[in-house]
């Protein structure tokens, strides 16, 4: 700046000396305009000299360190769920995982059938020793990490309304071993729901707040295969329809001491899927269910010509639950109570839908299946759950001595949330099983759990 503006006043001062030897008026008036000029652009210098000095006299800015940038993660991709391109809100698809790493440490007083050590379920306590699974020495300690799941959810926005899809599971194989156990296989558009899923008889918003896996006996509860389909959604009601895969639990009583080929060679006939409807009322004080089923349970004997005898029975149910909120919606009470014909096949443990009667043939068993909990929080971090469940069979006059009858079910626990996301606690969980000759025989233990989700 400061050579630039020298430069000019060099030339205009060049050209200002001919210009003095003229006496031509208009020479003195171009002269004096010059000197005008150089006068303005001396008066720039001295501004741009102070300015120049101020700069100097400031202190230099302190470097800033550079922000070390984050590494970048891996993508995830999930090609499959684009949205629609004339979807609403198509920039709303994603794909969500969560679950659980959960480790229970429990010891049992008595004894349980190995196959379902790590949870307590009545219909499962040895009572006639020897003889039963489970049966030996009491006193047993069990450390299970089955509890642990796994889940992926999608919602994927098209032109006919969202898609959502859900697919979970655990480990907790029947079959005794820590092995994948599918839980939700599900994926429903607006009404229409199809996959595996909780039975519409069932409630699972009653089930309780415990660290056992199996939960209350005389809950119904079930993961079905089916259709659905909810008509009404708003308002705080809804009404779902569904058609459900069949099932039929089979007791061949005393059939078995007419000919023990019969113990092996029954098997489950069904020709149509089980029928359900329900209807859920929701309010601030908590929500009342109401559902009910009707369906055909049947059975045929392979063994023999054209699978003979065979035959269908027509199984009923209804189920009412709820639950009732307090303190501004911390604690709660839930409760269950159900009855019906071949229901058991939807019961949380034990029970069969057919058995022979006093003539050996096909019956369907009545079920009675009732709980009630009360879920209370001491504080942001302590809570506690107590209540108690039962599943009653009002069994045949086929059946053996040894067939189920009653399975009671109650717990209490105190359970601490260190965070969101951790949580542990001690719970004491009680079982008695009973037989239909009276038999009966009690099991208890106590359960440490600490469960992580993410």
């Amino acid at each position: 700046m400061r050579k630039s503006l020298w430069t000019l006043a060099v030339v205009a001062s060049a050209q200002a000396v001919p210009l003095a030897h003229a006496a031509d008026p208009q020479v003195d008036e171009l002269k004096a305009q010059l000197q005008q000029a150089l006068k303005t652009i001396e008066d720039m210098q001295r501004r741009v000299e102070t300015l120049e000095r101020q700069q100097q006299a400031q202190p230099a800015p302190a470097a800033q360190p550079a922000a070390a940038a984050a590494p970048a993660g891996a993508v995830v991709i999930a090609p499959r769920s684009v949205a629609d391109d004339n979807a609403p809100d198509k920039d709303k698809a994603r794909v969500e995982f969560y679950g659980q790493v959960m480790l229970d440490a429990i010891y049992d007083a008595k004894r349980m059938n190995p196959q379902w050590a790590a949870t307590l379920r009545p219909s499962q306590i040895p009572v006639n020793c020897p003889g039963d699974p489970g049966c030996g020495k009491d006193g047993a300690t069990t450390f299970s990490v089955r509890q642990s799941s796994l889940g992926f959810k999608s919602f994927i926005p098209t032109a006919y309304g969202q898609i959502k899809t859900d697919v979970s599971f655990d480990l907790f194989g029947t079959d005794g071993g820590t092995n994948v156990h599918w839980l939700n296989v599900w994926g429903e558009l607006g009404a229409f729901g199809v996959g595996q899923y909780y039975s519409n008889f069932m409630d699972i918003d009653v089930f309780p707040n415990t660290i056992d896996y199996w939960g209350p006996s005389g809950m119904m509860f079930l993961r079905n295969p089916q259709l659905r389909y909810t008509p009404l959604d708003r308002d705080g009601m809804k009404l779902a329809l569904s058609l459900e895969a069949p099932n039929s639990a089979l007791d061949t009583g005393k059939l078995t001491e007419v000919d023990p080929a019969f113990g092996t060679g029954v098997q489950p006939w069904n020709r149509t899927p089980d029928a359900i409807a329900s209807f859920r009322f929701d309010r601030d004080w908590g929500h009342v269910r109401a559902a009910g089923m009707v369906r055909q349970v049947g059975y045929q004997f392979v063994n023999t010509p054209g699978a003979n005898p065979s035959g269908h029975q027509t199984g009923y149910g209804a189920n009412l639950s709820g639950a009732f909120k307090f303190f501004g919606g911390k604690d709660s009470l839930t409760w269950q109570a159900a009855y019906g014909k071949a229901i058991a096949s939807y019961a949380n443990d034990g029970g069969v839908d057919l058995a022979p009667n006093a003539a050996l043939r096909a019956e369907t068993v009545p079920s009675t299946a009732w709980l009630v909990y009360y879920n209370h929080a001491w504080n942001a971090q302590w809570t506690s759950a107590i209540g108690y469940s039962e599943h009653r069979q009002s069994n045949t006059a086929g059946q053996l001595g040894s067939a189920f009858r009653k399975g009671s079910y109650a717990s209490a626990n105190i359970l601490f949330n260190l965070q969101k996301n951790i949580t542990t606690g001690l719970e004491y969980i009680w079982g008695r099983r009973e037989n239909k000759d009276g038999a009966s025989e009690p099991d208890s233990r106590l359960q440490f759990s600490t469960k992580v989700t993410f």
